[in-house]
């Protein structure tokens, strides 16, 4: 005889579980970790540009080339590197974080990432009317890096 008004309702069912003769497995016999990406800095990022609306300023529409973009400005923040370097980290083989899988790239070219800076170039003009409509008022003064 045992009183069980002390245990949780977790602790209850389990003791069903038993009596129904179950065999209770601890969750580090049933799970396997293969691999961990960190996610929490590619959230935080992606979802402050998500945010902003630079998505939709960059383009209404959603070619694979706007994706790209947003790709290399994530990277750039979270790990600057050259066109190469995070091509491979959007690579599911050789990542080091959750970006690729976020934006859904998989093997990503450094050719694709410069092609997207013309891309990107095309649409410049209307980029910066809309940025500056978007958060400059009349006499700011404005400093940009002009490099990719």
């Amino acid at each position: 005889m045992a009183n069980l008004s002390a245990l949780s309702a977790a602790q209850i069912a389990a003791m069903r579980g038993i009596l129904r003769g179950e065999t209770l497995v601890s969750a580090d016999a049933q799970l396997e970790i293969e691999r961990s990406w960190p996610h929490g800095h590619v959230a935080a990022v992606l979802g402050m540009l998500r945010k902003l609306g630079l998505e939709t300023v960059l383009g209404a529409r959603l070619p694979p080339e706007r994706t790209l973009v947003v790709a290399m400005i994530v990277a750039r923040i979270i790990a600057p590197g050259s066109k190469f370097a995070t091509a491979r980290g959007l690579d599911a083989e050789t990542t080091g974080n959750t970006l690729g899988q976020e934006l859904g790239l998989t093997d990503v070219e450094a050719e694709a990432l410069y092609a997207a800076l013309d891309w990107l170039e095309a649409r410049q003009a209307r980029i910066k009317t809309k940025l500056a409509t978007k958060h400059l008022a009349d006499g700011t003064l404005l400093l940009y890096d002009v490099a990719s």
